[in-house]
């Protein structure tokens, strides 16, 4: 998780990705940030993100995220 939040704080700085719930409904990031967290993601941990899990919810918290990442490294 602590990777997942540097790289989150790298692209949008100022923001608490610890607590906020609401990254995409609150507007506070944008397809092009979802884009680069993505390319990030694949390069940090090593893997192919799926399009498929490339959807609203699972950029709305880190959590969510977190969650997918380990979904798809478990897989």
């Amino acid at each position: 998780m602590k990777q997942l939040i540097e790289i989150l704080e790298n692209i949008k700085p100022g923001v608490d990705f610890k607590k906020e719930k609401h990254l995409i409904d609150d507007e506070i990031i944008d397809s092009f940030d979802i884009v680069t967290i993505v390319s990030q993601i694949n390069e940090e941990f090593d893997i192919d993100f799926p399009v498929t899990e490339i959807m609203p919810e699972n950029f709305n918290s880190a959590e969510a995220l977190y969650k997918v990442i380990t979904k798809i490294i478990n897989d």
